[in-house]
């Protein structure tokens, strides 16, 4: 942005009261096929090219760049976009006015908008990988990715053909097990998901994944809050009958490290992968907020703890035709719509049945901590109910659930 970037940022808050309008932000995999369900037009899942590779993501209230080969330095940030049409973003607008957007104990504590969201729709599971804990990223430069899922009903009529993901490593199971699938890697299948375990997949569940746990996520549409980071190790070789490039195991480790086996091996967070009780310690059912307002439903969707803190928090609001609520969250968040229309503040909101690639919706939006205290009035005014996600900062809102609470 340019010197009066301030000024561009304040005229986006005036027109929302706070709330800031995001574009789409489409982010292509060159290994992986898209699902065809984000409601990016069929004709527009190779917008950038067969080379770049299908868009089966997209990213919510980013201020982190892809790590795409061959992309542009501007791939996966989210664009604000202001009363006149005015395009920058939401990276440079927290630059210039973070404070404002997320308010001073967050932007003191961590020092900028942290986290983001996607969705993520592949055709075909995806290969056992991790994404690397803080110690093992800092070797880099990068950070760590812990992440979490929540698969929406609106997003999953089709399921596609392996809705089940396989979560960790069999209790058991050593780094000499895994080593010797490392040492197979050119021999077609390495086997490693010998060495795991897959649970089926619903709709209007998900899961909570700490960075160094192995996960092969299957095909149901994801809703992921997560880290600001694109690390990550891929530990299978073949997925879905397809090769996967050795490159992708080795490319947020340090060049030295690229064939140390050993030091490969200890990316894993062991006690947590090979967890004899993971589905009670990493397993998510919705929690409502009680007492819920009239007409209206608010659920955690996504909570429990990282490290310790609670980094990474989520809630899925409801509203009935006609129904109305005033949001008072206390904290900065980003939202985005997934079914029914309606208003949010003085902005209006709906969900697009199909979007045209580079095209604005009216589904994205960022909810400064300042409007956030004060309240945002939300109104469904269709035929069918108005369903908003939207996720917090790190630390940011008070009484997020322990996972196994009820």
């Amino acid at each position: 942005m340019n010197a009066d970037a301030g000024r561009l940022v304040e005229r986006a808050l005036d027109a929302g009261d706070g709330v800031l309008r995001l574009q789409p932000t489409w982010v292509p995999r060159s290994f992986l096929v898209p699902g065809g369900r984000l409601r990016l037009a069929p004709s527009d899942l190779y917008a950038l090219g067969a080379h770049r590779g299908g868009i089966d993501e997209r990213w919510l209230g980013s201020t982190t760049p892809a790590d795409n080969e061959g992309a542009p330095p501007d791939e996966g940030l989210s664009y604000v976009v202001g009363p006149d049409g005015e395009r920058f973003t939401l990276r440079d607008a927290v630059a210039a006015a973070g404070p404002r957007l997320l308010g001073q104990r967050l932007a003191a504590a961590y020092g900028g908008w942290t986290v983001f969201a996607k969705f993520f729709d592949n055709r075909g599971p995806i290969p056992h990988h991790l994404h690397q804990r803080a110690h093992h990223a800092a070797q880099v430069g990068r950070a760590p990715k812990p992440e979490a899922y929540y698969f929406p009903p609106q997003l999953n009529a089709v399921p596609h053909g392996f809705p089940l993901t396989f979560f960790g490593l069999e209790p058991g199971t050593s780094p000499a097990d895994v080593r010797r699938c490392l040492e197979r890697w050119d021999d077609g299948d390495n086997g490693i998901l010998d060495l795991s375990r897959a649970y089926r997949l619903r709709p209007g569940t998900g899961w909570l994944v700490q960075a160094g746990i192995l996960h092969a996520p299957g095909t149901l549409v994801t809703y992921e809050p997560q880290w600001a980071s694109d690390v990550a190790a891929m530990f299978q070789s073949m997925a879905d009958d397809r090769p996967v490039p050795r490159r992708l195991l080795v490319k947020d480790v340090p060049p030295e490290r690229h064939h140390d086996l050993d030091y490969l091996v200890g990316l894993i967070d062991w006690e947590a992968t090979t967890d004899p009780c993971f589905k009670a310690h990493h397993y998510l059912e919705p929690v409502p907020l009680t007492p819920p307002a009239e007409g209206a439903e608010d659920r955690w969707v996504v909570y429990g703890r990282v490290e310790g803190k609670p980094l990474l928090a989520a809630r899925e609001l409801t509203l009935r035709p006609g129904a109305e609520v005033v949001l008072r969250d206390g904290a900065a968040s980003c939202a985005v719509a997934v079914q029914g229309r309606g208003t949010l503040g003085r902005l209006a909101v709906e969900a697009p049945l199909v979007i045209r690639f580079g095209e604005m919706t009216a589904d994205e939006f960022f909810i400064t901590e300042p409007a956030a205290r004060e309240g945002v009035r939300i109104r469904s005014t269709g035929a069918e109910p108005l369903v908003l996600l939207r996720y917090f900062g790190p630390e940011a809102i008070d009484g997020v659930p322990d996972i196994g609470v009820r």
